[in-house]
Parts: C-alpha cells; structure tokens; sequence
C-alpha cells in the first residue's frame, strides 16, 4: 500500500462475551484489505467512566498499517461496530458491544466535528496509555510532545474524564522556594485563571511557628485550614478556572512535622471533615525542588517570618510532598524540575499552560506559542 500511516485503534467492550467481541473486532480489522495489524496489546480490564453501574470493560490497542484517510478509516471501524451489534445512542459512556476509537494516526492532528486525533481524551486513560506503552513507549502525543510512558506515569493507573459541570482548580505544589507562586500568577496572567494565593501574610501565628514557638502550629494550621476551605468552596470556583499556589494535601504534610501526637490526632479529625467540602484539583502541578535550592531563594526573597527556616525542616517537608505525589492519584500530576526552569520567563509559562489547558479541556483562547 502506498502512502501507509501506522495508526492505533483503542477496543473495548463491556456487553456480551467481550472477549470474543474483541476477537471478532481484530479480525474484521484484519480482513479489510487498506489495513493490515502489526501488533495488539495485552487485554486488560477497567472499570467505567464517571462511576457508571455497567458491567468492566475489557480493553486493548492495536497498531495499523493503512493508507486509508482518517476519515474514511472512522467510517470503516463504525461499520464494523454496527456489524458486531453496537446500538445508537444519544447517551454518553454508553455500555456497548464494541467501542472502536482511532487514539493516533501517524502525526496527524484532526479537528472536525465528528473526529478528533489524536483521541481529545486519550492522555487521560490508563488503560489506553498502558496498551500503548507495552506496543511501543516512545510513541509521542502529536499534542502534548511528550512519551505515552511519561503521559502514563502521570495517572498512577488510574482513569480520568473531562466533566464540564466541574468547577475547574490547577494546584500548584512544591516545597517553600519552589517557584509556586510565580509559576501560578504566570498561569493568571497568561491564561486569565482565577488566582488563589496562600493567607501566609495574614496568619499571625505563622511568624511565630517559624521561631520556634510551637505552642502555636495548631493555631497557625487551623488559620490555614480555615482559610484554604472558604478559597476552596465549589460556589467560589463556578464561574472561571483557578489556578492556587498550593495543593490542599500539604495540611497534612506541615502538621506531621509541626503537632505534638496529641495535636495531630484532632487535626486529623478536623482535617477529614472540612476539606471533603472543597474543590478537587483537576490537574496538579509538582514543582520538585531540592531543598538547598528553595533555601537559597528563601534567603535572598528576604521574607522576615522566614528567616528562621532551615534546610532540616525543608528537607522534611520534600520528604512529606515525595511521599504524597508517590502513590497520589485523585487527578493527573505533572511533575516537573523546578531548578531547570525559570517561570518569571513568560515563555515557559505558556509552554505550560498548553498541557494543562489540554488535560483541563479548557477551550478558550489564551496567549500561548505552539508547543
């Protein structure tokens, strides 16, 4: 065939024997002469999408040879479901007998009504980056320039949807020094995001935490908890996205390194209640910093309640956010190098805000360069 593209084709199936609907879907891939499969990956199960009460899906990835046009492709696997029973329906996230979606073709970007490549939500799914990944690592996002191994780490096996309905919350996270505040009113700037900044220069207590005086880290805790909740309420993030200069998971991280057992056990307690009212990241931004790093730049901001911090008590806090982001799986996390970066650079602002904007699904124009 001349002018052949290699391309991937997602399968799944949640009705019937699914196994022998996969089966009958490669074969009937197979027998249309444009196409030809070099290689399927492992059949793995997933559970549905927005907590559906359907039956688990069986899912895999093949890898096509073709010189048939996206378009004309689309329409070839949409018989083929017809052909093996899938019905029409208005309804999203249907059950189906078969579920045949082109992920990739080459590096082909497609923007139509009814087709879009690479798949808009592909980079959101584990079970799609798995199967991808096992066929071939590097395959890069034409979208994202990035490896599907690297786009899979960042979901930590889980998958994820776009809800439009959602209040739409960008964290920021990394140790103090790490460039969050920068990096998030950069994103402001850039993109128009509503800004959430950390109460840190209205709580008393904090200055007084930091020298030392600890019969006050469950009061300066307890100021931010109260605070990071009202900033946080679903009814304050309807209207536009937000982007805060910190993740509300890091409550916990500071209060294992400032309360006494007695202290920790109500925080806890309080803790667990509270923050079940506030809005969940959609996507969380991991500045990793070495600690020695973010001292430096503590000490040449010159901020006067900071002066007493020391490289042991922000070692502890990087161990506490390593911890956390090593099993963190509530929304996809981006992690990057924060001493390889510099975002006061507008430019590498909007490099940024490119792939959170694409794992966010948010539309609207922002002054950004082509990745």
């Amino acid at each position: 065939m001349s002018g052949e593209v290699i391309a991937y084709v997602a399968l799944g199936s949640n009705l019937g024997s699914r196994q022998k609907n996969i089966n009958k879907a490669l074969d009937e891939i197979a027998s249309v002469k444009n196409i030809n499969i070099l290689r399927t990956s492992s059949v793995a199960e997933s559970k549905p999408l927005a907590d559906k009460k359907q039956n688990d899906y069986l899912d895999c990835v093949a890898q096509i040879k073709t010189n048939l046009p996206p378009d004309k492709l689309l329409k070839v696997l949409k018989k083929i479901e017809v052909k093996l029973g899938r019905k029409k329906t208005a309804k999203k996230w249907s059950s189906r007998t078969i579920d045949l979606d082109i992920l990739l073709y080459g590096k082909k970007i497609v923007r139509k009504k009814d087709l879009v490549i690479p798949h808009p939500q592909m980079h959101l799914r584990s079970f799609v980056l798995k199967g991808l990944r096992e066929i071939d690592s590097q395959i890069v996002h034409p979208v994202l320039k990035e490896n599907v191994s690297l786009l899979y780490s960042r979901l930590k096996g889980k998958d994820f949807y776009i809800d439009e309905n959602l209040p739409k919350l960008i964290s920021v996270a990394g140790v103090i020094g790490a460039g969050k505040t920068t990096l998030a009113a950069g994103l402001r700037d850039v993109c128009n995001f509503h800004l959430i900044k950390e109460a840190y220069d209205t709580n008393p207590f904090l200055p007084k935490v930091y020298a030392g005086q600890k019969s006050f880290a469950l009061d300066s805790q307890l100021y931010f908890l109260l605070s990071r909740c009202e900033q946080l309420k679903p009814e304050n993030l309807k209207d536009a996205v937000a982007v805060s200069d910190y993740i509300m998971d890091k409550e916990m991280i500071y209060a294992r390194v400032w309360l006494d057992a007695m202290q920790f056990e109500l925080y806890s307690k309080i803790n667990e209640v509270m923050t079940k009212m506030t809005v969940s990241p959609s996507v969380v931004i991991y500045l990793k910093s070495q600690p020695n790093g973010c001292l430096k730049r503590i000490k040449q901001r010159s901020r006067p309640y900071e002066k007493d911090i020391d490289l042991n008590f922000l070692e502890n806090i990087h161990n506490g956010y390593e911890k956390l982001f090593d099993s963190f799986s509530r929304c996809p996390v981006i992690t990057i190098d924060a001493e390889t970066v510099d975002f006061r650079q507008k430019e590498q602002v909007e490099v940024l805000a490119k792939k959170i904007n694409y794992y966010i699904g948010y539309n609207k124009k922002c002054r950004l360069q082509k990745l």
